[in-house]
């Protein structure tokens, strides 16, 4: 009876034993992370850092050579169209041969010519600005009657800022002009006095805010040296440099994210207006040569909304080379090489099973599948040497 019960004791351990072993050695599911293919919309853009800057800058120059007195104007100084923002006292005048009267009498000619062609631009400018605003109004009151979309409204109203520029453009430039023959003038009849009188005031050709003051202690200057730059802030654009293989995937007209323009900010919407038709050479931060191209982008969004950027902010801007609104995709995390294509694990009965497929625009994030899934399968992400074809797995 003894040796009958120990023989039972022995036997059950052994099977014990034996199921131990069996638990221990028997292959357990990889755990893996999972995600679903989707179908919906996909987009792909190209990226890089950008600046802002003014629109139009104008550079207040020495209009004759002399000594400048102490510019009393800051950065950010606010100036009307007309202002004095300098002040110069003129070289004294010698006087004039009978060539360079002859060249004088020229120049005044020429300033005459440029003064009517200038102000038959502002004519036009005129004519295209009132154009404008009627367009915009016209519009506006089909959008008010829900006839007219947002977005064309949007682009009346783009227009009727670019026509307003323009317009502020052509009268500067007339002003310029003004100022150009008053100094023919004055250098074919010289008339130097003593005392203030000498002292040549240096109008702002624009209204605006002093951007940079480039010449500030008194000084001799030369005739033409730059002083100050005036432009408006309110007027900015987007110039983002792109390595040429980007941008001659980009297009006029293109939607554009700016982001990381400052800390909390939404980002902002905005359109490409112009791909430069040249390049230039840039060296990067490594030491690499590199091929750029400038892409000018318009903020599509109120001025309310980035009215904190000024000249020469930093941004970032995505710039949009192709959509699509329904796209089979994955995420890019479970594609890998296979036998020179594309190929990626799938899940079936909790089983993974290798699938080659052929994918097409890829944004980083997810790529598009042409061909070799359905749309309705669980993909393996992070597929590592521990997954292979017919593996059990399972979720992590």
């Amino acid at each position: 009876m003894r040796l009958r019960f120990r023989n039972l004791f022995w036997a059950g351990a052994g099977l014990v034993i034996l199921a131990l072993m069996v638990f221990a050695f028997w292959p357990r599911p990889v755990l893996v992370d999972l995600a679903d293919v989707a179908r919906g919309p996909m987009s792909v853009a190209v990226r890089d850092e950008g600046r802002t800057r003014v629109r139009d800058v104008y550079v207040v120059s020495a209009p004759v050579a002399g000594r400048l007195l102490r510019v009393e104007r800051e950065s950010g100084d606010a100036v009307e169209a007309g202002e004095t923002v300098a002040r110069l006292l003129p070289s004294e005048p010698a006087l004039l041969d009978a060539r360079s009267e002859s060249e004088a009498r020229a120049a005044v000619r020429l300033a005459e010519a440029a003064q009517s062609f200038a102000r038959a631009e502002a004519a036009s400018a005129l004519a295209a600005l009132n154009f404008a605003q009627a367009e915009f109004q016209r519009i506006e009151s089909l959008h008010t009657g829900g006839v007219a979309s947002q977005g064309a409204l949007d682009r009346v109203r783009l227009d009727l800022r670019r026509a307003q520029a323009a317009y502020n453009t052509a009268q500067a430039g007339v002003r310029m002009r003004d100022a150009e023959l008053e100094a023919a003038q004055a250098r074919l009849q010289p008339d130097h006095v003593d005392g203030e009188s000498e002292v040549m005031e240096i109008a702002a050709p624009v209204g605006g805010l002093v951007l940079q003051v480039l010449q500030e202690s008194e000084s001799p200057v030369a005739a033409g040296a730059p002083l100050l730059e005036i432009g408006n802030p309110a007027d900015l654009e987007i110039v983002v440099e792109l390595l040429s293989t980007d941008a001659v995937q980009v297009r006029d007209g293109a939607a554009a994210t700016i982001s990381d323009w400052g800390d909390g900010a939404l980002p902002l919407r905005g359109r490409v207006r112009r791909v430069e038709p040249y390049g230039f050479l840039k060296i990067s931060a490594l030491g690499v040569e590199e091929q750029r191209v400038n892409v000018i982008v318009d903020l599509v969004d109120p001025p309310e909304d980035w009215q904190r950027l000024g000249h020469g902010f930093r941004v970032e801007a995505a710039i949009e080379t192709w959509s699509e609104e329904d796209v089979l995709q994955v995420p890019v995390p479970a594609l890998f090489r296979h036998e020179g294509g594309w190929a990626l694990f799938i899940v079936e009965a909790g089983r993974a099973r290798l699938t080659p497929v052929e994918i097409g625009h890829d944004n980083g994030e997810v790529a598009e599948i042409l061909s070799g899934l359905s749309g309705e399968e669980t993909v393996v992400l992070y597929p590592g040497e521990a997954v292979s074809d017919g593996i059990s797995v399972t979720a992590r």
